[in-house]
């Protein structure tokens, strides 16, 4: 299976990204496009860690796991984008293998925490709403703990797996990826040999982590919509119902795009549109996280107003 290349051959020492365009008045556009997208996003995400370690009222355990999902953002976007708006100024746009490698390993263990980390928030939102009386029991600081560590474990230990399997394979030529970073599915396509039964091996654990989280997910707020629909007050449905809605429109603009590449066949495989789809859940959910919590959270915007001596703000 892992047939080393013909002689007359050499291993791929580097690769080159083509990002988005060749020409550079174009790059140049892109490039402060990009800059204040990831700005806004380092900004927003490290403006909600600031608040939630400042503010003593966010020490609990929902916004504790919101503060997990703005530092693995914040590693996730770092992780692509800093990369990507030197190559739209430089002339040289080439990756070594090992950073490549890289890449590929810290964004995949990223996104899989991530992907997990979904269904502990999900998790959350559940016993809020169907347990309240025994919420703070049932996630106790060392539970809250222990799901940030077991995902965390998961999304590394997985990663590497998905890494090892892609970057194994011999790369002999040619060496351009039709990519602004080094993602699985698109450097895979380079390798001088058949890749089939890796293909195979990577569909089936794409599949495991993200269909088994979305019916996670899924079977969590069936029981959370069970639970909001016997409360009496109409004002108590609302304020429940608004507590999970932010959760739950992160996560499907996360996982859509996501399962889109990593489900889409062969066939319709289009570099351009892989592209947009990666930039979208890469980039604009890490932006589109602290807006929606902070725009719709009460406690965000008072301990915003508080820190920024303003008052206690509304609470």
């Amino acid at each position: 299976m892992w047939r080393l290349p013909e002689q007359n051959q050499s291993w791929v020492s580097e690769f080159i990204l083509l990002g988005f365009s060749s020409d550079p008045i174009s790059n140049r556009i892109l490039f402060v496009a990009f800059l204040v997208l990831y700005l806004s996003s380092i900004l927003g995400n490290g403006l909600i860690i600031t608040l939630i370690c400042l503010d003593s009222h966010l020490h609990t355990p929902m916004y504790f796991f919101l503060c997990i999902l703005a530092i693995l953002d914040l590693g996730y976007v770092t992780t692509t984008m800093p990369q990507m708006l030197v190559h739209l100024l430089a002339h040289s746009q080439t990756i070594s293998f090992a950073c490549c490698w890289l890449q590929m390993y810290v964004f995949g263990a990223l996104a899989l925490t991530e992907c997990i980390f979904f269904v502990v928030m999900a998790y959350d939102r559940y016993v809020a709403i169907c347990y309240p009386l025994r919420y703070t029991v049932i996630l106790s600081w060392g539970m809250c703990t222990r799901l940030a560590a077991g995902t965390c474990v998961c999304g590394f230990f997985f990663s590497l797996i998905h890494t090892f399997l892609t970057m194994r394979l011999p790369y002999c030529g040619p060496n351009i990826v039709n990519h602004y970073f080094c993602e699985g599915p698109t450097v895979r396509s380079l390798a001088c040999m058949d890749t089939h039964l890796i293909e195979i091996v990577d569909l089936l654990m794409s599949l495991f982590w993200n269909v088994t989280p979305s019916c996670l997910i899924l079977a969590s707020y069936i029981r959370i919509v069970q639970a909001i629909l016997k409360i009496k007050s109409t004002k108590g449905r609302c304020k429940a119902f608004s507590t999970c809605a932010s959760h739950l429109t992160v996560a499907t603009f996360f996982y859509a795009p996501a399962t889109y590449i990593y489900f889409r066949p062969n066939s319709s495989y289009s570099p351009e549109r892989d592209k947009q789809f990666a930039l979208f859940y890469n980039v604009f959910t890490a932006l589109l996280n602290p807006v929606v919590y902070s725009l719709r959270n009460k406690d965000i915007k008072g301990a915003f107003l508080k820190v920024m001596g303003c008052g206690r703000g509304a609470r």
